[in-house]
């Protein structure tokens, strides 16, 4: 069985990656979503062990103490992190693995494993931007001020992921994404077992 991929995707606030991924997950049975742990409170309608484990600052720390996050980040004055233990069991199953995580978390993932796929999801402009985020009616004035500025601090970074896919259609943008995982999983690098065992021929 070959390793899973493990996809790091991520976006600026409000960029669409959440709806981007929900119809992916639609489309394919083999991709597991792992599941941040944030010590932001939670937005109505989430779900703590669905959306993100809502945690203490101090248990957050705990966890990082003990070695027991793949990834953390501080992001507009909240902690985000991936717990290690279900992503490796997942990769080892055959499954591919999303993080959706910010862009400091994404610059640590890949220093921690090269061989992940990164994918920056970029809104068409920075108005449609501004825009989604009036649109969700959770934040005031100085968290979208604060939310706008940062995507400005954080598009340049798209340049360090491996693939851009653009937020305009969303049906578009699935496709995209549906196409990177297929294109990965046609690397060599992916399964050379499997081109050693065609040249060793039938087995006695």
């Amino acid at each position: 069985m070959s390793r899973g991929i493990l996809l790091v995707v991520s976006a600026p606030s409000a960029g669409g990656k959440g709806t981007i991924l929900g119809e992916l997950f639609n489309r394919d049975g083999n991709l597991r979503m792992s599941v941040s742990a944030t010590t932001r409170r939670p937005r109505e309608g989430e779900e703590h062990g669905k959306h993100y484990y809502f945690i203490s600052r101090e248990e957050f720390r705990g966890l990082i103490d003990s070695g027991s996050m793949l990834e953390y980040a501080e992001y507009v004055g909240n902690l985000y992190g991936t717990p290690r233990g279900p992503v490796e069991q997942w990769l080892s199953e055959g499954h591919d693995v999303v993080l959706e995580i910010e862009v400091q978390g994404g610059a640590q993932i890949k220093k921690l494993a090269p061989d992940c796929v990164s994918v920056f999801i970029t809104p068409p402009s920075m108005e449609v931007l501004e825009k989604r985020l009036r649109g969700r009616g959770t934040e005031n004035e100085e968290t979208i001020r604060k939310r706008l500025e940062t995507a400005r601090r954080e598009l340049p970074q798209a340049e360090n992921y491996d693939y851009v896919v653009i937020n305009d259609r969303l049906e578009d943008a699935v496709d995209d994404m549906q196409a990177i995982l297929r294109s990965e999983k046609l690397r060599y690098m992916r399964d050379p077992d499997f081109i050693k065992g065609l040249l060793a021929g039938p087995k006695a």
